[in-house]
């Protein structure tokens, strides 16, 4: 009688082993091994293969315009690259509790205002349940259909005869295939499910949301290969003491994976958050160690306020604390001013806030972060009537950064008078007042 082929793989991250270990040589989790049997392996490996019939010059290729339908939410639009692509299959990954159903039965009922018929696929909450909360984000609506089941067999059975323009499952941890015997969420089960709706909003041109949760390390729980099979990949994060929601685009085939859609959690639910660029900063303050910046967040200028606090170690390695900036870059900045300037901050605790819960990765904060550190380290508060723009080099040089026309127009749409900037190229027009700084030490003598 043949042995049984048997794999044991990681439901973290879908390394596979021929015997069961307690720790994931690849991503380090612990007793994250289950068995695969030989029906399953199979099954995964059958997947169909589409094969051209010849090559063909990619001259010869006809392009076709994108057909993007608009949600009915500016910020959802915006994150998505201008509306929602039929035929696409959309990934939103986030904490619990961060608001990504509430954002998606949300969109179903503006898209259910409009005629479309909506499917909304659930396998964590009760119609009730999802009814009730419909019924406060005022997204109730006939053409809204709940559907409380999670074999994927079944849904697309729904699916198909029931002629729906757009599809949401919550979540894709929930569902399972009944062709595998593996339980709901792991990695064969998520393979095959995604791939069955992949196949399906391809053949039938409707666009498919699914949602996912997230691991304690920030990523989507499951294999990688979810996000690689994905058209878009979208993370919904927010600070728990914050009411504002940042929707971030991390992979998008039809648009820029550079913009972000900005929510407000009220009583009433998700809504666009109008007048945001006012919700990153203060202008009130006159207390040293803050400063004012401009982003790009994408296509999107948005001003943030920097603080930071310097305070004398009574330890012999003291602290640097960040949070919504990289740690490694802030120590870069303390070595530049140590060396450049002279300020002895090897002896302080320094700590280092983005206001608002944004997490900062362009280099364009660093002239903000330098000053928002002088002013608490010198006790002496900045005008709140300036932005600082530029990035700073290991020499102590301060280099031009991008779209510094849009950034200024912004400063100056929000009542800032001066910033201080490197050198600007020629014919920008500006309501503001520009001081140009090539070096840190020239940014110490404005100060």
């Amino acid at each position: 009688m043949a042995k049984q082929k048997t794999l044991f793989e990681c439901q973290a991250c879908g390394y596979q082993s021929a015997k069961w270990v307690g720790k994931c040589p690849n991503c380090g989790a612990w007793e994250s091994f289950l068995e695969v049997k030989e029906k399953d392996l199979e099954l995964i490996s059958k997947s169909p293969v589409v094969r051209a019939k010849k090559a063909v010059s990619i001259t010869d290729v006809e392009e076709s315009a994108i057909d993007r339908v608009p949600s009915g939410d500016d910020e959802f639009d915006i994150a998505l690259g201008g509306g929602i692509v039929k035929g696409s299959l959309v990934l939103i990954g986030g904490s619990p509790g961060v608001g990504k159903s509430t954002l998606l039965l949300k969109i179903a009922g503006l898209l259910a205002s409009k005629n479309k018929k909506i499917l909304y696929a659930a396998g964590e909450e009760s119609n009730q349940q999802i009814k009730q909360r419909a019924s406060r984000l005022g997204a109730v609506d006939k053409n809204l259909y709940i559907l409380g089941e999670i074999e994927i067999g079944a849904i697309l059975d729904e699916a198909r005869g029931g002629e729906y323009e757009l599809i949401i499952i919550d979540s894709i941890q929930t569902m399972y295939s009944s062709a595998l015997d593996s339980a709901p969420g792991s990695v064969s089960q998520v393979k095959e499910i995604t791939f069955q709706l992949m196949r399906y909003a391809k053949e039938q041109n409707i666009t498919v949301f699914i949602i996912g949760h997230i691991t304690k390390e920030g990523f989507i729980a499951g294999p990688r290969v979810l996000e690689h099979m994905v058209d878009t990949v979208l993370y919904f994060d927010g600070d728990g003491s914050s009411d504002i929601r940042i929707l971030r685009s991390f992979k998008n085939r039809f648009g820029s994976t550079s913009e972000i859609g900005i929510f407000e959690m009220t009583s009433e639910g998700l809504v666009a958050a109008k007048n945001i660029s006012s919700k990153f900063f203060s202008r009130d303050s006159k207390n040293p160690g803050f400063a004012i910046t401009v982003l790009m967040e994408g296509t999107r200028p948005l001003a943030v306020e920097v603080q930071a606090l310097v305070s004398e170690s009574p330890y012999p390695n003291p602290k640097r604390s960040t949070n919504g900036f990289d740690s490694s870059r802030l120590t870069m900045i303390l070595a530049l001013l140590e060396r450049k300037l002279g300020l002895a901050l090897s002896r302080y605790d320094v700590y280092i806030n983005i206001v608002g819960g944004i997490k900062v990765t362009e280099p364009s904060i660093d002239l903000a972060i330098i000053a928002a550190i002088v002013s608490s380290f010198k006790n002496r508060p900045i005008n709140p009537e300036t932005v600082f723009i530029g990035e700073v080099s290991l020499t102590g040089d301060i280099r031009e950064v991008c779209a510094i026309e849009n950034r200024l127009k912004e400063a100056s749409s929000q009542g800032f008078k001066k910033a201080l900037v490197p050198k600007l190229p020629k014919n920008i027009k500006t309501n503001i007042k520009c001081f140009e700084v090539n070096e840190v030490a020239k940014l110490i003598d404005w100060m």
